[in-house]
């Protein structure tokens, strides 16, 4: 039988921590590093989160504190069934000022589907006119990733343009614990299914971001050049399928 909730209530967004919380990592230092735009204009309206920022934030020294650049958190982890399905769906609209044509990576509009007990993500990402789907194992700061056997840390990308742009259209990621396999969604239509999964997923954070995803120079940081995204996200569907 499914089981059905919605994470959303964006009206509490403010509220540090009641249900959304602002991302980030504890550095070795002991210090946050927060994944908040502070110049950016967030709005709650008809349910939905809309948050418009100019980019200005920069890591010089770890790839991934670079590329979220403003970002929430859920508070409470959403627990994977142990042998049934969970899916995770909304809409999500992007657009872009100044951002290099053609390049989605240089400011996009993420749902991060992260398993901060193995360093798994199950991501969509949305541009003006792109969008991927990503899945990965990575080396979140703090992080202890279980050996799997195989390639520890990856990250896979792949890219589409079928899709509305510059409009909302509807993203869902289910991940089936007992068979070891993930499917991405978009607008109804499967567009990637990932078999054998290498590690089991025991519990997803959703974050909610405007990111970018370019690598870092032996000079630094170079994904902060003056560009703004504006993102819009509607509350996430959760449905869980326990067999």
């Amino acid at each position: 039988m499914d089981k059905q909730m919605t994470i959303g209530d964006f009206h509490t967004i403010l509220a540090e921590g009641e249900v959304w919380k602002t991302g980030g990592f504890t550095l070795p230092d002991g210090t946050f590093w927060a994944y908040r735009e502070p110049e950016a204009v967030v709005i709650v309206r008809n349910g939905m989160l809309y948050v418009r920022a100019q980019l200005t934030r920069q890591n010089n020294q770890v790839q991934i504190l670079d590329n979220a650049k403003h970002m929430y958190y859920s508070v409470l982890p959403v627990e994977v069934p142990e042998a049934g399905e969970i899916s995770f769906e909304l809409q999500i609209r992007c657009r872009t000022q100044g951002t290099a044509p053609g390049d989605l990576y240089d400011g996009y509009v993420s749902l991060n589907l992260l398993d901060f007990t193995t360093g798994a993500a199950l991501d969509f990402f949305a541009g003006n006119d792109t969008y991927a789907s990503v899945y990965g194992v990575l080396p979140f700061p703090g992080v202890k990733v279980p050996d799997s056997g195989g390639t520890k840390y990856f990250c896979i990308f792949k890219e589409d343009t079928d899709f509305k742009p510059r409009e909302f259209n509807t993203y869902r990621i289910t991940y089936h614990r007992g068979n070891d396999e993930a499917v991405f969604y978009v607008n109804g239509r499967e567009v990637r299914r990932e078999r054998n999964v290498p590690l089991k997923l025991n519990s997803f954070t959703i974050a909610l971001g405007i990111m970018t995803e370019k690598d870092l120079t032996p000079e630094g940081s170079v994904s902060a050049h003056g560009q703004t995204v504006i993102a819009e996200w509607s509350p996430i569907t959760v449905t869980t399928t326990e067999q």
